[in-house]
């Protein structure tokens, strides 16, 4: 059997309430102009029996009662006007109210499942970057109307969307992956050249820049692969505190000439994959270290729970950065137009300027992937410009006793996590 339509069924719904509304009010009304005729009517023919008629000089009996009775019409027309403006407005509020009460109750009803697909969209809208929160589905039920087809669109186009976004990142694994191959037989081939007993100084010059450029390339792919792994949600979780891993870390820089590296390590106990949170801390005090200035420059590296989350602060001084600039650093392959040299002169035509990570010294990967792991331990990562120039980065992850909301884990293949 063929359902009417969520319109026709709105359509014939309020009319009838419409209706409904109009017959009770109607016969409300009759009934209290009724009553209020007879009340009148009652008492003037009391009212006839009881005079004594002839005693008006002039003015016979017949003319008397035709007095009487205009004067009880007129009453009894007042009276029943009286009655309807006053009882039948108070009846026209209460009916008015029940019928829009029922209306309101019946619309809510019936918009139900645009309110389901406005929630879906939301929390979709509210998901972390990297196509997670597309594998939600409305998967709205009942009759194929107007609003089962909207449900039914909307669903198909998340579903081509989670797939694209799932080839993307697929395409960006395994590219890596296979790319390792010839750049591991490179520096095999390269090591081998270097290390025969006749080599000479312009073979082994040549060769240790071809090993520079083959390291920078390794790098570059394993940014790739990490920034690919990393926005899966993590789904096996060991206890990490991030002021080991940052004390760690800072052990390596310490040495580090004209750096001064200042520490706050306080336990900042949370849950995840240690291997992407050692990444994602080295890849920010490697950008404290990079991004700073050529003499005189300083890190401050802090940790400490802050309501309940573990938190991981990496100041450094360095180039100003403007606001407007904050949100590119954490883009994939993009980076600022920032050396040493525009450090201690800065040139208007290139300082904050964006562009795609090229022959400098980083290829833009580094707060990719920090944002990508933060999001995938369910936390979040924020930056502000520090005053007199550098950056201040805050990262914020649960704690391992809360509960990360969870998310279908898309596992890449096995060859593509390497």
């Amino acid at each position: 059997m063929k359902r009417l339509t969520i319109r026709a069924r709105l359509t014939l719904v309020h009319g009838g309430l419409l209706l409904l509304a109009g017959v009770v009010l109607l016969a409300v009304t009759y009934v209290l102009v009724d009553q209020r005729m007879r009340q009148p009517l009652t008492g003037v023919k009391a009212q006839i029996v009881q005079t004594p008629f002839g005693k008006l000089p002039g003015v016979g009996a017949a003319d008397q009662l035709r007095v009487l009775i205009q004067e009880a019409q007129d009453e009894a027309k007042r009276n029943a006007l009286e009655s309807l403006l006053t009882q039948g407005g108070i009846a026209l509020l209460l009916i008015s109210a029940v019928a829009l009460g029922f209306g309101w109750l019946i619309a809510g009803r019936a918009l139900q499942p645009l309110h389901q697909i406005t929630g879906t969209a939301r929390r979709i809208a509210a998901a972390d970057a990297g196509g997670r929160g597309l594998h939600e589905r409305i998967a709205l039920r009942g009759p194929r109307d107007e609003v089962k087809e909207l449900a039914d669109t909307f669903d198909l186009m998340l579903e081509r969307l989670d797939r694209s976004f799932d080839v993307q990142r697929r395409f960006v694994a395994n590219a890596s992956h296979e790319l390792r191959t010839p750049l591991a037989l490179n520096r095999s081939l390269l090591e081998v050249a270097m290390s025969r007993p006749g080599a000479s100084a312009e073979l082994r010059q040549l060769g240790e820049t071809l090993m520079a450029v083959n390291e920078r390339h390794e790098r570059l792919i394993d940014g790739l692969l990490t920034l690919a792994d990393s926005e899966q949600q993590v789904v096996d979780r060991t206890p990490v505190d991030l002021a080991e891993i940052a004390g760690h870390l800072l052990d390596q820089v310490a040495g580090t000439p004209q750096l001064t590296v200042r520490r706050r390590l306080a336990p900042a106990a949370t849950a995840g994959d240690p291997v992407l949170l050692e990444r994602l801390t080295q890849n920010l005090v490697e950008n404290a270290v990079r991004h700073n200035l050529p003499a005189g420059g300083e890190i401050d590296v802090s940790t400490g729970t802050v309501d309940g989350r573990a938190t991981l602060v990496v100041v450094n001084t360095g180039p100003v950065v403007p606001s407007y600039e904050i949100e590119a650093i954490f883009q994939p392959f993009r980076r600022l137009h920032h050396d040493r040299v525009a450090a201690a002169r800065p040139d208007p035509e290139r300082s904050g300027a964006r562009d795609r990570a090229g022959a400098g010294r980083g290829f833009g990967l580094g707060l990719s992937i920090v944002r990508a792991v933060a999001q995938a331990h369910g936390g979040a990562v924020h930056a502000h410009p520090r005053d007199g120039g550098g950056l201040v980065v805050t990262v914020t992850l649960p704690s391992p006793g809360v509960a990360v909301p969870a998310q279908p884990a898309r596992t890449l293949p096995a060859a593509a996590r390497g």
